[in-house]
């Protein structure tokens, strides 16, 4: 279907709002499933609340975070990204909503799972990622979009990793592998899509409004940063105790830095939705160093950058797709209101605190951290809801 006949079929869409396109449904979700998970963890943590879970109270925290919020923001992304690489009409209509049912249906089932069972909720929680591939596959393919296929081997690498998670609770009790695979699945996805959004949106930014040093092109630098990293990434999954792995993962993280450094995020300060990027995308190599760096340094906690590749990257960067993406396909202006900014320096010093606290054990850092996390994701639901819930003009959804 041609870009134009897909517009057209955008305007004619007259269903509910909320499942006009792909973003609607899962950024609100994802953003309600932010706070309200952090909110159900911390009592958790601290011995005050038990849910009816097969999960440990941890385990049930990062499945949740990494299989439930991430998943979320993935497929917000991946069903409005798709069709603007593609032309085709994005899914919309009952099957979205089907789709965002399904999620849901996900969260319950981890939820209840001691009382359903833990095969029970672990077949219904993989059936979203599993369905959502084959939709994704299903239009990349028909728009001949052989290019974005490798999006596609990256999600077939997170349901993986969800099926090693679950695999690993019904066995042994807690997970191990399908945490790591979960990581490095969205780092090496914050990567490649990162790498291809950051510079071009940083690039539109100064040609119109500060003329002078542009972000290098993607060049044969990044290529090595990008294997260099999955192959950090591969053994550190494989082996997360080999000083191999943490030298591995400490030369990524020089090589992400250098990376990012390329993209000239320092003529963007006026910007905030544009440094927004540069900021989240920095957390990526300090992950990578932290976590290096633990294997030969005991005062650094593998902890630190774990948040500081959970909290930090993953957090921040979907957060700031999240925002963009959603005033643009809702036809706003492209600019970063009081509001906007308020949710970004909250989740940013979430992310700090946390990252600190892992460094210091202290509790205080903790509950602050997880507070202004919920504050941060309960502003981005509260002030986008009514954006991502109502109707605008189907032929603005295609700007972003």
């Amino acid at each position: 279907m041609s870009a134009p006949a897909a517009l057209q079929r955008r305007r004619d869409y007259a269903g509910p709002a909320l499942f006009a396109y792909g973003f609607r449904p899962f950024f609100l979700a994802a953003g309600l499933w932010a706070a309200f998970g952090i909110l159900l963890w911390l009592p958790q943590y601290f011995g005050a609340l038990t849910l009816r879970t097969h999960f440990g109270p941890l385990d049930w925290h990062i499945h949740e975070m990494l299989y439930g919020y991430v998943a979320a923001t993935v497929a917000g992304f991946m069903l409005t990204a798709i069709p603007n690489w593609t032309g085709r009409l994005p899914v919309n209509g009952w099957p979205l909503a089907a789709l965002a049912a399904l999620w849901l249906a996900g969260r319950v089932a981890i939820l209840v799972s001691a009382t359903i069972g833990g095969v029970t909720a672990a077949v219904i929680d993989v059936s979203f990622l599993v369905v959502l591939a084959i939709v994704a596959g299903r239009e990349i393919a028909a728009g001949k979009n052989w290019r974005n296929l490798r999006v596609l081997v990256l999600l077939g690498l997170l349901i993986a990793g969800n099926v090693v998670f679950h695999a690993e609770v019904l066995l042994k009790g807690s997970a191990d592998y399908g945490v790591r695979i979960a990581i490095a699945a969205m780092l090496l996805l914050i990567s490649l899509v990162g790498g291809r959004i950051v510079p071009s949106f940083t690039g539109n930014w100064i040609k119109r409004e500060n003329p002078g040093r542009m972000p290098v092109p993607f060049s044969r630098f990044d290529a090595v940063t990008l294997a260099a990293s999955a192959l950090a990434l591969t053994a550190w999954i494989a082996a997360p105790a080999h000083p191999v792995a943490g030298a591995m993962l400490v030369v990524a993280g020089i090589l992400q830095i250098v990376r990012l450094a390329r993209w000239a995020g320092d003529r963007t300060l006026a910007d905030r939705l544009v440094l927004i990027l540069h900021v989240a995308y920095l957390f990526v190599p300090l992950g990578f160093i932290f976590v290096g760096l633990s294997f030969f340094v005991d005062a650094v906690p593998v902890s630190a950058g774990l948040h500081a590749w959970t909290a930090g990257a993953i957090g921040l960067m979907t957060l700031a797709v999240m925002t963009r993406a959603t005033l643009g396909h809702t036809g706003q202006p492209l600019q970063a209101s009081a509001a906007t900014q308020a949710i970004y320096v909250c989740v940013l010093i979430a992310a700090v605190l946390r990252i600190c606290a892992a460094f210091h054990g202290s509790m205080i850092l903790l509950e602050a951290a997880g507070t202004l996390w919920i504050v941060g994701f309960a502003g981005f639901s509260l002030a986008y809801a009514p954006l991502l819930a109502h109707r605008k003009p189907a032929w603005k959804e295609a700007r972003c």
